[in-house]
């Protein structure tokens, strides 16, 4: 009667341990690869500044795979708006904004 055995003296191949380890990689960079493309399809929606505080800055913000620019005009933008409130930045660092009431 012949018996079979999981870990006979015939399968000591080392070739095949090499095998075995690629193929592992192999799937662990396949996952990876996943992964990164699945983070970049989420990070969709961006706000760039460039040149910031200069006259000609730019703001570009990118939402839902639309790209929308915003540029300076080289001036100030005094005189072209309502004040609205008033914000206030506390000791951490943290800046609060408080409405004014409207009269």
């Amino acid at each position: 009667m012949k018996h079979l055995s999981i870990l006979s003296e015939e399968d000591d191949d080392p070739m095949l341990s090499a095998v075995n380890l690629v193929d592992v990689f192999l799937v662990l960079v396949v996952a990876l690869l996943t992964a990164v493309a699945l983070q970049q399809q989420q990070a969709d929606n961006t706000t760039v500044i460039k040149r910031p505080g200069e006259p000609d800055m730019e703001i570009i913000v990118r939402k839902d795979g639309k790209e929308i620019k915003y540029k300076g005009n080289g001036g100030s933008s005094e005189g072209q708006g309502v004040r609205a409130g008033v914000a206030y930045q506390l000791k951490d660092g943290n800046i609060i904004y408080v409405p004014e009431a409207k009269p």
